[in-house]
Parts: structure tokens; sequence; C-alpha cells
């Protein structure tokens, strides 16, 4: 990493091995928490693929998600077709489904909000489809076929094994995001991206076709969120319309890169490790007042996780715009500055 300092090096050596080590140590709720930490980078990389390089706004996401989660599953449980054969079915239909949004916002001229807009019109109509899909099991579900063997050992075909595989998989799937969007960022498609995101005009000026690299943005950050359905699939083992494409997954798919840092490779992981763990830490705080009796145990407090999420959100839009990565970056001196940068 050209970009970091000696001490920015360490740090990520460090990271790396920590999480390359962490299932021969950590409990299993420590490591249920980091999946989902991974599985929320992965899947925020594909987020600011749109909008932090190429300037796009999606609150729909959570659709390409689900419509990888809802293939792979049905192939799966219906004609026994394993994951490893039916990612690429689930990524091609999000990605078909990412043209569609794509070319009809863009041909259309439909920008900034109003593109954001169409990607919830379409996640929710989507919903709707598949609470009404009695093949897919409706609103009543649909069940992933699981055994207590299948829960043992590692099974990458049938992505059936113990916690420690499925952390192992996300990790390599968090790592290769990352990897590919830094290659895509730092080639041509990401120079263009960025000159399409800062000024549109200036650059179909200088001969960009903003139509084409748009909807490559489009499309491939929608195949990656397929792959993400996937996992969310196989490692859940059920599926629910208003769970898997609900506005508040979409809603929670934006929140790392934004508090992390938009546009920015480190940004949706550093605040998917951020968010989560605060986020249980104040689920337990407040089962815990529940339990000493301080809040009444009849008392609904299932949104508390969201209303600190907002919150955080909003701190960071006021404080720190760009996010916190950045900040931490600058505070401990782990990125050289930008005239230093080899």
């Amino acid at each position: 990493m050209n970009d970091l300092t000696v001490s920015g090096r360490f740090a990520l050596v460090v990271l790396v091995a920590v999480l390359l080590a962490l299932p021969q140590f950590a409990s299993g709720y420590v490591l249920s928490v980091t999946i989902i930490c991974l599985y929320l980078s992965f899947v925020g990389q594909a987020w600011n693929m749109m909008l932090g390089f190429a300037g796009l706004l999606s609150i729909g996401h959570a659709l390409f998600v689900g419509l990888g989660a809802y293939t792979s599953g049905y192939l799966f449980t219906k004609h026994g077709v394993p994951p490893v054969i039916g990612v690429v079915a689930a990524v091609a239909i999000a990605m078909i489904m990412g043209s569609i949004i794509g070319y009809l916002g863009f041909r259309f001229a439909i920008g900034g909000v109003y593109f954001a807009l169409l990607t919830i019109a379409f996640s929710e109509f989507v919903r709707i489809l598949l609470d009404h899909a009695k093949f897919l099991g409706g609103t009543e579900g649909l069940f992933l076929p699981v055994t207590q063997e299948s829960r043992r050992g590692v099974d990458l075909v049938n992505l059936r094994g113990a916690p420690q595989m499925y952390y192992y998989v996300i990790l390599a799937l968090a790592g290769g995001a990352f990897l590919a969007c830094r290659a895509l960022l730092h080639g041509r498609i990401g120079y263009y991206w960025r000159a399409i995101r800062d000024n549109p005009e200036a650059a179909e000026a200088v001969g960009v076709h903003i139509f084409r690299f748009r909807m490559y943005a489009v499309v491939l950050s929608s195949g990656m969120a397929g792959i993400a359905g996937v996992f969310y699939a196989f490692y859940y083992n059920n599926l629910f319309p208003e769970q898997v494409l609900g506005i508040e997954r979409s809603i929670e798919i934006t929140l790392a890169p934004i508090v992390g840092g938009v546009g920015t490779l480190f940004g949706p992981i550093f605040g998917a490790f951020i968010l989560t763990p605060l986020g249980e830490f104040l689920t337990y705080a407040v089962d815990g007042l529940k339990e000493s009796g301080i809040i009444a145990k009849n008392v609904k407090t299932d949104g508390v996780k969201l209303m600190f999420w907002g919150l955080a959100v909003a701190l960071i839009v006021l404080l720190q715009p760009k996010g916190l990565w950045p900040w931490v970056c600058k505070l401990l001196g782990l990125v050289k500055p930008p005239g230093e940068r080899g």
C-alpha cells in the first residue's frame, strides 16, 4: 500500500494477523459479531462503489442482497443446486436488476435523490412480489435445510460447516472486495468514476462516456451485493421478504461506509467494526437495565439499536462529514500526505 506510512503498514499487518487468528481464541459470541462486521464490510464496499466512487446514491441496496439470497436459496432448496454454482445465477440476476435500474435512471436522466427513490421503489416492488410468491415461501419464509451434522466440519461446496468456516469465508470475501475495489479505484475506471462523481459535465467534455461508466458502477456493485446475499442465505438459513428486503436492511448497508468514510477503501471496514460492536453493547446494556428493573420489562426496545445508529450518523455528519477513518488516519499518521505518495 504505497499511500500508507510505516506505522500504517504495521497496523495493517497486525489487523490481518488478528483477524486470521481470531477463531483460535475468540468465544462463539465474539466470532458471530465479527462475522456480522465482516459481512457489513463486504456489502458496504459494494454500496460504497456506487456513491463513494461514482456518486450514485442508492437507498435500496438490500434489493440486490435479497435477490442473491432468494435465488441461491431457491436453487438449493428446490433443486439441490449447491451455492458454489448457485452464486453464478444469483450474481447474474442481481446484475440484471442493477442494469434495469441503471438504464432507466441514466437514460431518463434521473439523478441524485430521485435515483435513490428509484432504487427504493424497485426494492419495495420486489419485496411485495416475494410476499406473494408461494413457491418461495411468501410471508411464511423460505427455510434452507440444515442438520446438526452439517454444522460441523467444512463443506465449501454446500456452504455448510462450523461457525469458523463461515468466518473465514466472509473474511476472504471482505478481503477480496477490498483488494478488488482498490484495483478499480486506482485503475482507469476509478479515475473516470471520480471524474463523473466530482463534475460530470467536465468529465463528459473530455470524452468520458458517462452512461457506460455509471452502468459499470451499478452492475459491479449489484453483483457484489448478490454474492453477499448468497452468504446471508446460507449463514442464517431462513429468508423472509420483510427481513431481507426491508428498508431498514438497506439503511443498515449504508451506515458503515457513512460512519467510516464514503469514498475511502477502509471506511466501510472501519465503520462496520465501530457500529456493530457498539450496537451489540447497547442491546446488552438495555437488557441488563430490564433485568435490574430500571426499565420495565414490558417496554419495547426493539428500535434502540436503530435509534443509536441514527444518532451516530447524525453526529458523524455534523462533526466529521468525511467520516471517522480519514480523521483517525490524520490523528495517528497512518497515511502519507498527498504530496508524498508514490
